[in-house]
């Protein structure tokens, strides 16, 4: 009776009759699934070009996701320890106990937002293409409701000319709380100014926020749009940024290989580190990647658990990124990462 007693407590998620839970205060994580930014998804294009010929592309620019599993019984959590590779984390490292699941949804989604516009300034700035600031949405109750509109393109802050959205929030985060800020705004072929008086973030009240997310997009009649969605963070960046590139410039950047990676893009092709790489590199292994992009900075964890059929390249930059698979392609060297 003990033995089955037990075997029932380690199984169940909550004491029956009653709303206490038996859920570990932790959350598995382990390889997800993998996009094609040259490919489709849901009939339509990962990363959209429009307005513009685009290049044809072949082969494969995957980015690479990690898997969250949470709410887990003693049992549940036991079996993914011992029948997987994937790694166990306190729930806090996931899930903040001082945010609700709203606003950690939110929170990733503004990331993963922030993550294409600067995929798309990288991408501009590598082809030398002139770009601007578009406000994509307004946050409903926030400092810059009433003032500013989606669609809107912010031109200059405090009269000073803008044309990366990284630029705006330099300017916003050097004030205070409470402080204006002069929005010089393009709004349906007609220039004005907004005065907005910046209020708090709601993680750090000494910190001003202004309250609108932006994207950045070419000056041209050219639009760049990514149309994967229940996807969070800004790991994603390099490989947007590689795939607007490979459709904008002649040849294939990939050289027809199958090629996956992640990494953040900042605006000016710094290549930046991110979580979980072991359980992406494992993912690429799975889905016959041949090269793996993996930032510096996660060099030594991408290789930890020895990948046998993939060759992992570091890379610092996007030049780097692209650099690396020019030499895949070619079959000459390549700068790999290494355990040290």
């Amino acid at each position: 009776m003990p033995v089955v007693a037990l075997t029932a407590l380690v199984s169940m998620d909550h004491i029956p009759g009653t709303e206490i839970s038996l859920t570990v205060p932790y959350a598995a994580e382990g390889p997800g699934p993998t996009f094609n930014t040259l490919g489709e998804v849901d009939g339509e294009p990962v990363v959209d070009v429009e307005g513009v010929p685009v290049d044809e592309t072949s082969g494969n620019l995957n980015m690479t996701t990690v898997s969250v599993r949470s709410n887990m019984t003693l049992a549940q959590a036991l079996g993914r320890w011992l029948t997987t590779d994937d790694t166990l984390v306190p729930i806090e490292q996931v899930f903040p106990p001082n945010r609700s699941p709203e606003e950690i949804q939110e929170s990733n989604q503004q990331a993963f937002t922030a993550s294409e516009a600067s995929a798309t300034v990288a991408a501009m700035n590598y082809l030398d293409v002139p770009i601007q600031v578009a406000v994509v949405d307004v946050l409903p109750d926030s400092a810059a409701a009433g003032h500013v509109e989606p669609g809107d393109v912010v031109t200059a802050v405090d009269g000073a000319p803008v044309d990366m959205p990284g630029q705006v929030r330099q300017q916003v985060q050097a004030k205070q709380p409470g402080d204006e800020v002069v929005l010089g705004l393009e709004r349906d072929g007609e220039r004005i100014d907004r005065t907005v008086t910046l209020g708090e973030h709601p993680d750090d009240p000494a910190v001003a926020l202004l309250g609108i997310t932006m994207t950045s997009e070419p000056t041209e009649d050219m639009s760049v749009e990514y149309n994967l969605t229940d996807i969070g963070g800004p790991s994603a960046g390099m490989m947007f940024s590689l795939a607007v590139i490979d459709k904008l410039s002649p040849g294939e950047l990939n050289g027809g290989k199958f090629v996956a990676g992640t990494g953040t893009i900042s605006e000016d092709g710094t290549v930046g580190p991110i979580g979980g790489i072991v359980h992406k590199v494992r993912a690429a292994e799975e889905i016959g990647a041949e090269l793996f992009l993996a930032p510096a900075a996660n060099c030594a964890e991408a290789v930890s658990r020895d990948p046998e059929d993939l060759v992992v390249a570091r890379v610092e930059t996007l030049e780097d990124a692209i650099e690396q698979m020019e030499n895949f392609a070619a079959g000459e060297a390549v700068d790999t990462c290494t355990a040290s």
